[in-house]
Order: C-alpha cells, then structure tokens, then sequence
C-alpha cells in the first residue's frame, strides 16, 4: 500500500507571515488584521498563524522581535574606524535605510496607533534598548578621541536617537519634500548632532561626508563593509 509523504513545513513561512502582517496591519489597521486575511496574503491557512505564533498579540510581539533583530543586523554590520564620529554617523545612516527597507516592522517595533487593541511587553522593547548600545560603544569612543564633550553617553546616544527617530517618521510619511527632502534634512542633522556634541565644524564636514560616501558604497556594492 503506499503511504503519502507528509507535507514539508515551510521553513520560510514565519517570515512570510511577519511581514505580511506588519504590511496588513499598516494599511489596514488593527480592525482588518485577522487571521483569514493574513493567511490569504501568503496563502497558508489559519491554522498555520497559531502553529508558529500561538495568537495574534504574540504575533506582534514577533513583529517587533523581528524589525529589531533586522537592526540590530544593520548596525553591527558597521564596523569600526580611526574616525569614531564618521562611525556615529554611519550608524545613522544604517539606521535610516533599515526603516525605509521595513517601513511596516519600523511602524510596529516604535508600537504606533497601527497596534491599537495589541501590546508589547517591556521585554519586547528591551529589544530596542540592547540596539541602542551599539550607538552608546561609538558614542563612547569619540568622547575618548576628544572629538565630544566629556558627558554621559548614554544620554547623548538617547538624543540622536531621539532625533533621528523622528526624521525617520517623517521621510517615512513623505513629509520631507525638495528643496528640504529626506536627503538634505538628514545631512544637515547629523551634522548639527555632530556639533552639538562638542566637535568641530571642519572635522565634523569631512567625517559626515566620509561617512555619507562609506554608507552609499555599502548600498551599491563598491563601499567597505558597513
């Protein structure tokens, strides 16, 4: 008698699941975010929703766990250089273009009116908090260099999160249009963020522009890692 193989799982399926439901929940909000419609985006079945994630607040949860791990990739993929603040910048950089490839995960990780009904966990956030160090190290290193004031890193890294965070909303919302877009907007902060925390002006010119170029070869295959 012969015996039908039973059906490989899709190994692929949790990630498509992810970001079908971050897109789903963006768009649509909280009040058409259902397993039916997010099983009909990747052509699974409702039961597969609850096989991998147990119920939709818990598949938030991964959302956040998700946009974060893909951060944190970004920013660890910088590596470090002789210039600490060109690496500060360069990490904004890595930032920036990890929210414009995830706007969906981005809107959830920052918990936005989108989750209106779901919740995330202090631990979910922690994710973020974990990230933020990687900023904190860099931080820390230009202070030692004397290219910052002497301060408390940690509360100088909050700021440029801070800031950048709120850029990010912005382009992300196509608030940002010529002549000040995205592009011209972000140069100028990092700039100002660079100022503002103690370094020079003409050092500051050459490390945005060194890491503007380093980020852009990233991008197009011709730059350094990170």
């Amino acid at each position: 008698m012969s015996r039908v193989s039973p059906r490989r799982a899709d190994p692929q399926l949790p990630t498509a699941l992810v970001e079908a439901a971050a897109q789903l929940l963006a768009e649509q909000g909280p009040a058409a975010f259902s397993t039916r419609r997010l099983a009909a985006a990747v052509g699974a079945s409702t039961t597969a929703v609850y096989t991998h994630f147990g119920s939709m607040n818990d598949l938030v949860r991964a959302m956040a766990h998700e946009g974060f791990a893909r951060l944190n990739q970004r920013m660890t993929a910088v590596s470090s250089t002789d210039d600490p603040v060109a690496d500060v910048v360069t990490l904004g950089c890595a930032y920036r273009g990890n929210a414009l490839d995830n706007p969906y995960l981005y809107a959830v990780m920052f918990g936005g009116s989108s989750l209106d009904g779901f919740s995330l966990t202090d631990e979910d956030r922690q994710q973020g908090r974990y990230t933020l160090e990687i900023l904190v190290g860099a931080v820390t290193r230009c202070m030692t260099a004397g290219r910052f004031q002497p301060a408390d890193p940690a509360l100088v890294a909050h700021q440029m999160w801070i800031a950048l965070h709120g850029l990010v909303t912005l382009e992300l919302g196509r608030y940002l249009v010529d002549p000040y877009d995205a592009e011209v907007c972000f140069e100028a902060q990092v700039s100002g963020l660079m100022l503002g925390a103690g370094d020079d002006a003409a050092a500051t010119a050459r490390s945005v522009r060194q890491a503007l170029d380093r980020y852009a070869g990233t991008r197009t295959g011709t730059g350094a890692r990170g």
